[in-house]
């Protein structure tokens, strides 16, 4: 199974950013990811066998989660170049260290983990817009604070399945 680690912003967080983005003038062809993937991911996990998923569990729910942290979406950025671009959102606050915590308690149990440098940010499209950046740009969206630290599955076709949260 295909796993990560996130942390999901609340409703009225992703409605605030969709409105903004949906004030663009959008060609047809730049869809958004669908706001109830809207997600940041703290480690991406990758494939592990179902027998280990009782020590991913351990392992993620001895992290600790600084609940209470103040976290907002600011502005914004892109990865990649052209159709295979992914325009983002940016996260404000302190993630640094509950990354950083997870990332060691997987490595230290020899779990699977993505070692490229974490830059918080919520993905919003996956295709280059000038718009959406545009929309992006100068974007302070509504504070909130961080309450849960997520386990989901990503289900081919069929979006994320949260397994469990601490």
């Amino acid at each position: 199974m295909r796993l990560f680690a996130a942390v999901f912003p609340p409703d009225d967080v992703c409605w605030d950013l969709r409105r903004r983005l949906l004030g663009t003038r959008r060609p047809a062809r730049v869809r958004l990811t669908p706001i109830d993937r809207w997600h940041v991911t703290l480690a991406f996990i990758g494939e592990v066998p179902a027998g280990r998923l009782p020590e991913v569990e351990r392992v993620l729910g001895a992290v600790s989660v600084p609940k209470g942290t103040a976290l907002r979406l600011r502005g914004g950025g892109r990865f990649g170049q052209g159709r295979s671009a992914a325009l983002w959102a940016g996260v404000d606050g302190e993630l640094g260290e509950l990354h950083a915590d997870v990332r060691e308690r997987l490595r230290a149990a020899d779990l699977p983990y993505d070692g490229r440098p974490f830059t918080p940010h919520l993905t919003v499209a996956y295709a280059d817009d000038i718009e959406v950046r545009a929309a992006l740009d100068g974007y302070a969206g509504p504070s909130w604070s961080l309450g849960e630290l997520a386990l989901v599955r990503s289900d081919p076709g069929a979006g994320y399945t949260t397994l469990r949260s601490w």
